[in-house]
């Protein structure tokens, strides 16, 4: 299994968003936050053999970190045109063997049907921090659980007891949950400085 820091590198020529929204709270996931999801995913067993479906995939960091783990298929789906242009550019830069079906949808009412206990979902979601997208990762989580056997997504700091809540509640457990650093570049009004580094938690759950 190639180690964590070579895919890492190996993610950071995915390019992010020509035009984000902030209504949709679009910032490009770290590769190294990337790497260290997919990896911890690869090592669960989670990613090899199965179908990987990235929730708002974006320009497609994590849906391209798992399609470099030997996943049987992956599927990146978002509701925004633009950042899948990107995607399908990405993909081509990163080379991987296993490619990636890049869907138009709304992650919270994804049009997929795939194979419960052979799927795994990963996600960073909006962390609803907008007041116009509030509790858009409960959403998100709506659909992991529908679909996937396990998930993986990335959360605002402070989340431990609303995902652990809900995941109990919709017969999930967490399973595994990491704090991590995640680098936010100025792209929007409201930012008051050129570069920001906040607290993210990213969690396992186990659908099954």
């Amino acid at each position: 299994m190639p180690t964590k820091s070579a895919l890492a590198q190996q993610l950071a020529v995915v390019a992010g968003f020509d035009n984000p929204r902030a209504s949709l709270e679009q910032y490009r996931t770290p590769p190294d936050l990337a790497a260290h999801l997919v990896h911890t995913a690869d090592l669960q067993g989670d990613i090899q053999s199965r179908t990987v479906v990235d929730l708002g995939c974006g320009t497609g960091m994590l849906a391209l970190g798992a399609a470099l783990r030997s996943p049987a298929r992956v599927v990146g789906l978002d509701i925004d045109p633009a950042p899948l242009s990107t995607a399908r550019g990405n993909e081509h830069k990163v080379g991987s063997t296993t490619s990636v079906s890049w869907i138009r949808a709304d992650a919270t009412a994804a049009p997929l049907c795939p194979p419960v206990e052979e799927t795994t979902v990963v996600m960073n979601p909006p962390f609803g921090a907008q007041s116009d997208n509030e509790h858009a990762d409960r959403r998100f989580l709506e659909t992991a659980a529908a679909i996937a056997g396990v998930s993986y997504s990335i959360h605002n700091e402070g989340s431990q007891t609303f995902v652990e809540s809900f995941a109990a509640d919709n017969g999930g457990e967490v399973t595994h949950a990491f704090e991590t650093e995640f680098d936010l570049p100025r792209q929007f009004d409201f930012h008051e400085s050129d570069r920001q580094a906040i607290t993210a938690e990213v969690y396992r759950i186990d659908w099954a």
